[in-house]
């Protein structure tokens, strides 16, 4: 699979202030890759600098293994979908379509198909004679991505299109814009602040903070395995461990808790972990399981624990959220599904999970 995008070394700069700190990703030919960031993470300006309305401080953008630097957005053959829609209300929703041809120069012998087909493609043939104020607010998004896709771009760009729009809604376009992206041949870039939206809905993910690229890759490699701390807290629910390692006989890693067992994973491309160095080992809450504390002793080995008191149980449909406050202070979550033994607020409990569940991460 070839790249449609790389993005190298690229910088921005305004005055003192660094917006994109060089940030390097490849975005392959057909794929939909999400530009996931908390506000000011650098994701839109990263976006607005393949589209061309930013230009790079250093560094390169290629668009099928072309540079694009001082190319103009016209040319660089892209749709652009934003938040607000960006429709024209004294237009036809045709006529709103279409204008990307007309000011292309498309012969207008050739708009009424190309739009009749666009229109098809995002579920809303026939809809072309109404207006815009007579469409849902999920319909207008699908105008929006009709006229980004008529004039059949090789790549579309989408500036959280979906932030405005109920759950329920926005779950059925995420579904809309992953079946474009396959039956058009897309290359899709889309950003976002919802995690869940990125997860659910790319191939690939750019997670940025603070201007630069925190962890780029498939979604589940993200959640299974981040690189830092920033990613684990960003993406998802993570119980997170900081201690000193101590070694065990027989050369067993944990970190030095009073009240549980940690087991200590080597990180990839480190050595083993090295007893009085700080460690940080994160366990995702859908791996952790609750036992009573007496259950404790019949554990295997390789299982991890830590005690302590259940503070709530949150119902959550198919699952139950249960926070627990360990010996130490500190707020854990555990996912229980619909059938394990429900404990109440006040009861001593022990989360556990398999070691090979746990992250190590490099300690800030």
């Amino acid at each position: 699979m070839t790249n449609a995008i790389m993005v190298r070394g690229a910088n921005k700069r305004y005055g003192d202030f660094i917006a994109l700190d060089n940030v390097d990703f490849e975005v392959p030919a057909g794929s939909l890759t999400a530009l996931l960031g908390p506000s000011g993470s650098g994701k839109s300006t990263t976006l607005m600098m393949i589209a061309g309305f930013e230009t790079p401080s250093d560094g390169d953008i290629s668009i099928d293994r072309r540079s694009v630097i001082g190319v103009s957005p016209h040319k660089r053959n892209i749709g652009m979908v934003f938040q607000n829609y960006a429709l024209f209300p004294h237009m036809s929703v045709a006529k709103n379509v279409a204008f990307p041809l007309a000011m292309n120069k498309v012969p207008r012998g050739q708009r009424t198909a190309l739009v009749d087909e666009a229109l098809d493609a995002v579920h809303l043939g026939g809809y072309g004679k109404r207006m815009p104020s007579e469409l849902s607010g999920g319909q207008q998004q699908r105008i929006a991505v009709a006229r980004a896709i008529v004039s059949r771009p090789r790549l579309l760009l989408m500036d959280e299109p979906l932030g405005a729009l109920d759950r329920r809604l926005r779950e059925s376009l995420q579904i809309e814009m992953l079946r474009l992206s396959r039956e058009l041949g897309l290359t899709v870039i889309n950003v976002t602040h919802d995690q869940e939206e990125a997860l659910t809905m790319s191939d690939r993910i750019a997670l940025l903070t603070d201007g630069q690229l925190a962890q780029w890759g498939a979604p589940q490699d993200l959640y299974d395995r981040p690189d830092s701390e920033i990613v684990a807290r960003f993406l998802g629910e993570s119980n997170l461990f900081r201690a000193p390692v101590r070694t065990q006989p027989g050369g067993a890693a944990e970190l030095d808790l009073a009240h549980g067992r940690v087991l200590v994973q080597p990180r990839a491309g480190s050595g083993a972990p090295v007893s009085g160095d700080t460690a940080v080992v994160i366990v995702r809450p859908s791996h952790v399981r609750l036992v009573e504390p007496g259950q404790i002793p019949a554990l295997d080995p390789g299982h991890c624990w830590v005690s302590g008191k259940v503070v709530a149980t949150i119902f959550a449909g198919e699952s139950r959220k249960v926070i627990v406050e360990s010996a130490a202070g500190e707020e854990l979550v555990a996912r229980q599904s619909g059938t394990a033994r429900v404990f109440d607020p006040g009861e001593e409990v022990a989360l556990t999970w398999d070691s090979t569940s746990s992250v190590t991460l490099a300690a800030a």
